[in-house]
């Protein structure tokens, strides 16, 4: 599978055959087939019929184990599907990450031409995220998120100049600054999944079907969970996504800011090696404009 990353971990077919037969023979038999996957954080290959192994790219990167602990935790309060843990795979002399096996779901990558009604949708993704909100947080939890946006501001803005041949730049600083200007988040601190693309939602027979990839869950500011109203949905959705999730001005003004910093920050680092990634990048831009422009 093709490299994303200049320290990326050597990932192929034959290393994943060998793992699996070393670790776990009791599946030596399952065909291993790769996964196409717009995703930047984890190969995917998927195990027989039933299951699919998920291995990091990037040493730094590597969450198996926190997603391997509170999955369990997580799931009985959630109503969406999310990824079942069926075994934990051991670092190895030519692998030296922690890497998993879970329960196959069903699904393709949300997009517009699989979703049969987007409000529905945005109406099951706001009731997911009212729900992980709601979830009691117990000692030892791990904090999730970014930093303030202020102090985001010099990377966001070297991102914008190194990618401004892809986008508006003008514009989209703009609404930068005037995202800054929200009041920096200290309340209290809530359950966030904090990476909710298109990438890591499921749709199956045209309804989103599951969230995935919980490797940055975690408590921290809520609005990280409101970045889908540009990141996932189109003014109709976003409009109920809105409306189904009770937060303050501030809280969406931030999301907002978060959802344009991380779509600027993928547009020029991925633009040779994922261009899908940019191109759904660009849409959330287009997204955060149009809905400045039209003051929704």
């Amino acid at each position: 599978m093709s490299r994303m990353h200049a320290n990326e971990l050597d990932v192929h077919m034959s290393l994943v055959r060998d793992l699996i037969d070393q670790q776990f023979p009791e599946f030596s038999r399952l065909p291993i087939t790769p996964v196409n996957s717009v995703g930047t954080v984890n190969h995917v290959y998927r195990l027989g019929e039933e299951l699919f192994i998920r291995l990091p790219r990037v040493k730094e990167w590597a969450d198996i184990e926190k997603e391997w602990r509170w999955i369990p935790y997580l799931a009985p309060r959630l109503t969406l599907k999310i990824p079942e843990p069926v075994a934990l795979g051991q670092p190895d002399p030519l692998y030296p990450v922690n890497w998993a096996i879970y329960k196959w779901i069903e699904g393709n990558n949300y997009s517009d031409e699989l979703i049969d009604d987007e409000r529905g949708a945005a109406r099951d993704l706001a009731h997911f995220v009212n729900e992980i909100h709601s979830i009691d947080v117990p000692a030892g939890t791990p904090r999730a998120g970014r930093a303030p946006l202020l102090e985001l501001n010099k990377r966001t803005i070297d991102c914008m100049n190194e990618a401004d041949d892809l986008l508006d730049r003008d514009r989209v600083l703009a609404a930068w600054e005037d995202s800054c200007k929200a009041s920096v988040w200290n309340g209290h601190p809530v359950w966030i999944h904090a990476d909710l693309l298109r990438t890591n939602l499921l749709v199956h027979s045209g309804r989103l079907a599951a969230v995935i990839d919980f490797g940055g869950a975690g408590i921290g500011d809520p609005a990280f969970d409101l970045i889908p109203a540009w990141s996932i949905f189109n003014s109709k959705g976003r409009k109920v996504f809105q409306n189904s999730i009770h937060a303050d001005k501030d809280t969406w003004l931030r999301a907002r800011g978060y959802a344009l910093h991380q779509a600027v920050l993928i547009i020029p680092y991925y633009r040779a090696t994922n261009p899908q990634f940019v191109t759904l990048a660009k849409r959330t831009l287009d997204e955060i404009l149009a809905d400045i422009e039209t003051g929704e």
